[in-house]
């Protein structure tokens, strides 16, 4: 993958050479995601209804209903030929809200058929001509379909970009990091690959770790242990937490390159006692599950164990 950043335009705390988080977050991605059936196609059409779909409901009442959907009308010819009344009337019958929707996914389905002879516009521009299509649903069906979309920038990417490089809460800033992470010609791995990360690892109350969210060793949130966003303005419970204190092994030896353990444990906890509960072997287990993650080295050759930053 290519570095698109340099030193001096990178926002926030973007890596100046971005290969190793993409590269991190693409294995991650294709190593296990979500299943949905809309991942495994590159209709523009079925890709569109799923995401037309989505803007209002959640992922997994969605399936059930794109399934019917292009069970009843399985192209965009088919569905430009039906009663605009019938297309609304499953709109409604499946529960999926803002029945204007239905109204434009038809329409725009005429104008494919009549506008554009049935051929689909492969761009964000181009897409963003059909009935209801707007910049984000535009540049998903450019990335999906055609692997020839920008860097998708909804909700959960802002919340992903602010957490982990510190971007600022800027709608500029945000497009201008995003821009800069997405590698050139993966459009489509990567968009989801991120959304992905925002769905499962980086929610609104994060799991990091139970998640394997692949940019712990960069996020500055993991780090400092605070993971409010724009979308959350009050802490998610954390305070005490095992993600926290990894999180305090990271900052340490980010800081120390490397602490023999009754060095590195009262920079974890304040009440860290090498007998206590809260002691050595609670901290041998906390650097067994950050070395099982790849993050931290763990050395006993010298006859004290050592911790370090995995190399």
């Amino acid at each position: 993958m290519t570095d698109q950043s340099t030193a001096t335009d990178r926002p926030g705390g973007v890596p100046a050479d971005p290969s190793a988080v993409q590269d991190a977050l693409v294995e991650w991605y294709e190593a296990d995601h979500r299943s949905y059936p809309w991942r495994e196609t590159t209709d523009p059409y079925e890709i569109l209804v799923s995401e037309v779909m989505s803007q209002q409901t959640q992922l997994d009442r969605v399936v059930d209903a794109w399934e019917d959907f292009l069970d009843r009308w399985p192209t965009a010819a088919a569905l430009a030929e039906a009663d605009r009344s019938d297309v609304v009337g499953f709109w409604t019958s499946h529960s999926l809200g803002y029945n204007n929707r239905a109204k434009y996914l038809h329409e725009a389905a005429n104008q494919v058929v009549e506008d554009y002879d049935g051929e689909w516009p492969r761009d964000p521009d181009g897409l963003s001509d059909l009935m209801g299509v707007g910049p984000y649903t535009a540049n998903a069906v450019a990335s999906f379909a055609f692997n020839n979309g920008n860097a998708v920038v909804d909700t959960n990417v802002k919340r992903v970009l602010y957490r982990a490089f510190d971007v600022p809460d800027d709608d500029s800033a945000f497009e201008a990091a995003a821009g800069t992470l997405m590698p050139a010609g993966q459009s489509r791995v990567w968009n989801n690959a991120i959304m992905e990360l925002g769905g499962v690892a980086c929610e609104k109350t994060p799991d990091c770790d139970g998640a394997q969210c692949p940019w712990r060793e960069w996020c500055s949130a993991y780090e400092t242990g605070d993971f409010t966003a724009p979308d959350v303005p009050t802490q998610p419970e954390f305070e005490g937490s095992r993600r926290q204190m990894r999180g305090r092994v990271i900052s340490a030896l980010k800081e120390y390159d490397e602490l023999q353990l009754d060095q590195l444990g009262p920079r974890v906890r304040v009440d860290y006692a090498p007998e206590g509960e809260y002691g050595r072997e609670w901290l041998r287990g906390l650097l067994a599950d950050l070395a099982d993650d790849g993050l931290v080295d763990v050395d006993d050759s010298g006859g004290e164990r050592v911790a370090r930053l995995q190399r």
